[in-house]
């Protein structure tokens, strides 16, 4: 007969391998050296306008695609979301929400340290949520941040997937107002309006409405692999070697 703690074991065993086996694998964030380059018109202006970036394509029952691609530069994260299978263009309706959990705290209630960022379709005017509301999703509207940049149109003849023109939306987020981390909690909504469907990611939450935002317990995780979103930017490095330089002379003058 099996042993009390051996059996206990195998228990925790296989809870830990069925939470893996269908935990849904974090996003990957680049850090890229072009970003700033971008042309924040809401589509791809060009076919190498995001090239050097992350990439995930998303896929779902219906045939829906969704080709997400993320960087990071200097003090921006980057973010843009290519709905590429979806044909009807339902301006003012179709809505892409981008949220981070800047502590990745995965709290059951939304916080002060979570943020949703949301464009509808051919709209320049975005909007900033930030959690710890006593509202239902916990979720109040704030200012834009300055340099914050959430913008949607229609991508077509310069797409790098299908020159078929579909929703398209880009996303310039300011580590400002989101912090600088190796870790973020994440969450993407894509609302089609012709079909009335979000395709989440993780693909697992299922909504009612654009207007919901889950409970950021069921995000996903973006990671820079490299740490080198949280680390210091080439202008903070060389002031710190040059400070050292300095102070390693001072001891040797006087040595």
């Amino acid at each position: 007969m099996m042993p009390r703690y051996y059996f206990i074991a195998v228990i925790i065993f296989l809870t830990l391998f069925v939470e893996n086996a269908f935990a849904t694998e974090p996003i990957l964030i680049t850090i890229s050296n072009n970003m700033d380059q971008v042309i924040f018109d809401g589509k791809w202006t060009h076919t190498t306008e995001w090239k050097r970036s992350g990439l995930n394509t998303l896929t779902y029952d219906d045939g829906t695609v969704v080709q997400l691609r993320t960087a990071h530069q200097g003090d921006f994260i980057y973010v843009f979301v290519d709905a590429v299978s979806d044909t009807y263009l339902d301006n003012g309706v179709d809505k892409t929400t981008v949220c981070l959990d800047t502590m990745n705290d995965k709290s059951e209630t939304a916080n002060a340290d979570d943020y949703c960022f949301a464009v509808t379709l051919d709209e320049k005017d975005p909007s900033t949520l930030q959690g710890g509301s006593l509202e239902s999703d916990h979720f109040n509207k704030i200012a834009n941040h300055v340099d914050f940049i959430g913008i949607s149109s229609v991508s077509d003849e310069n797409d790098r997937y299908t020159n078929v023109p579909h929703p398209s939306y880009e996303f310039r987020i300011p580590t400002d107002l989101v912090g600088r981390s190796d870790i973020y909690g994440f969450y993407l909504g894509v609302y089609d309006g012709h079909s009335g469907k979000i395709y989440s990611w993780p693909q697992e939450i299922i909504l009612d409405s654009s207007l919901q935002i889950p409970s950021p317990s069921n995000w996903s995780d973006i990671v820079s692999p490299d740490k080198s979103l949280p680390e210091f930017g080439l202008p903070m490095i060389t002031i710190l070697v040059a400070i050292s330089f300095s102070v390693y002379l001072t001891k040797f003058r006087y040595r």
